[in-house]
């Protein structure tokens, strides 16, 4: 009798601890099937538009133009099967056209150029390699219908005394734009300056500024900070959301081209993203 109770025991534990089994999720498969090819940059044209401004950069320049060419030719090994930058995705026809000239060799024979045509980096860089792998398109992926009102957020910060806060945020911004212009003030080269820019140190810090500090400002019923700090969430999640979308499963390897403070969020959404991984740029050049 004993043992049929004992018998009995063991098999109700053992049907218990498959029901449990059961009941447990199964966890994630990390597949990692496309890998993104994650460039930030400064702005070639340095047009002084973000709150960061820093020192200007001769992208024209012989010693530039033969570092784009080494860079592009890296980037042809790697063979992206498409290409994103940050130029509006409402805009796609426009850039399409001024992507048909480059394939022409008309683009730069155009005189009258702005500065913004002449050294942006998508122009500069994006086509360079584009047409280097003869691929027909440049996707643009940038959303413009975001407010970013820093100017009230530090308004905010000063009328309720947050000097310790305000004082973070003028260092983080600081410590970018200083750096920058040391290494601009030194000769840096195009590559180094990207390497920097690039660098986990100054993608902490831009994290740190928009999803940490400006969050912070004002009293609790003022939220300035923290609508400024979803619209920069937004913006990039957007941007994010429009290359994923235009990425088919064929698409093993792409780039993405845009400004290192946007890449530095943007790598946070693709490494919460099981199906991608991220390549660097000095992973690329230092390669055999």
């Amino acid at each position: 009798m004993k043992n049929h109770l004992f018998l009995l025991l063991l098999l109700l534990i053992v049907s218990c601890k498959k029901e449990q089994d059961k009941a447990q999720p199964k966890p994630i498969e990390n597949i990692n099937s496309k890998e993104v090819l994650l460039i930030g940059t400064f702005h070639y044209n340095n047009p002084g538009a973000d709150v960061a401004k820093t020192k200007s950069f001769d992208i024209l320049n012989e010693k530039s133009q033969k570092e784009l060419q080494q860079i592009s030719s890296r980037i042809k090994k790697y063979n992206p099967t498409k290409i994103f930058v940050e130029w509006p995705y409402n805009e796609q026809k426009e850039l399409d056209s001024l992507y048909q000239l480059y394939l022409k060799d008309l683009y730069f024979k155009n005189d009258s150029l702005s500065d913004f045509y002449l050294k942006n980096e998508i122009f500069q860089l994006a086509f360079r390699v584009a047409k280097e792998n003869n691929l027909e398109t440049v996707y643009g992926v940038d959303y413009n219908e975001t407010i970013f009102p820093y100017g009230d957020v530090m308004g905010e910060i000063e009328d309720n005394k947050q000097l310790q806060l305000k004082e973070e945020i003028e260092n983080a911004i600081s410590k970018f734009t200083v750096d920058f212009d040391d290494k601009i003030d030194s000769d840096a080269s195009l590559k180094e300056l990207t390497y920097f820019v690039n660098s986990k140190n100054m993608r902490d810090i831009s994290n740190d500024l928009h999803n940490n500090l400006i969050p912070l400002a004002g009293s609790m019923d003022d939220f300035k900070g923290v609508f400024l700090t979803s619209e920069w969430y937004k913006r990039n999640l957007y941007m994010w959301s429009f290359v994923q979308k235009q990425t088919k499963d064929t698409d093993e390897r792409i780039m993405v081209l845009v400004g290192s403070s946007h890449a530095a969020i943007i790598e946070l959404f693709i490494k919460e993203n099981i199906n991608w991984r991220i390549k660097e740029l000095k992973e690329i050049m230092t390669e055999n």
